[in-house]
């Protein structure tokens, strides 16, 4: 070996120092971890997102779910299922939002009905303060 010149040199290469090396391979770890998850957020979501409606077919809810359907369908590129579940003032439809897998792929629009009041009226077997329900819109 040449003087200034460690064991992780190859002959006819420039000398890396190694702690030179592992602030490199730190570096691209993160990086590789921070790729990672834009490509999982740009295959989000795989699967078709299921709207729920928590009232009867034909209603002013249903209405504006259909017409917000096709729009986030243009803008996100996949298919929107609507499942209408009524009943309950909304509540059983809510609770089987509620009770889904938290992968974000199960949304529900309601009204204040749906949520405020029935659970400020009756015992809910759900409660929307769980922090795998997540509102985003009002």
């Amino acid at each position: 070996m040449g003087a200034g010149r460690g064991s992780f040199d190859v002959p006819g290469r420039h000398a890396m120092k190694p702690r030179r090396q592992f602030l490199h391979l730190a570096a691209g770890a993160a990086a590789l971890a921070a790729v990672s998850r834009i490509t999982w957020a740009q295959t989000y979501p795989s699967r078709p997102i299921t709207m729920v409606v928590p009232f009867p077919a034909g209603g002013g809810t249903d209405i504006i779910a259909r017409a917000l359907a096709e729009r986030m369908r243009v803008s996100l590129g996949r298919s929107i299922v609507i499942e209408n579940v009524g009943g309950g003032n909304g509540s059983i439809g809510a609770g089987r939002v509620a009770r889904a897998a938290p992968d974000g792929t199960t949304i529900i629009l309601g009204t204040m009905g749906s949520f405020v009041m029935n659970g400020a009226l009756y015992s809910l077997p759900y409660n929307f303060r769980s922090p795998d329900i997540v509102d985003f819109g009002v």
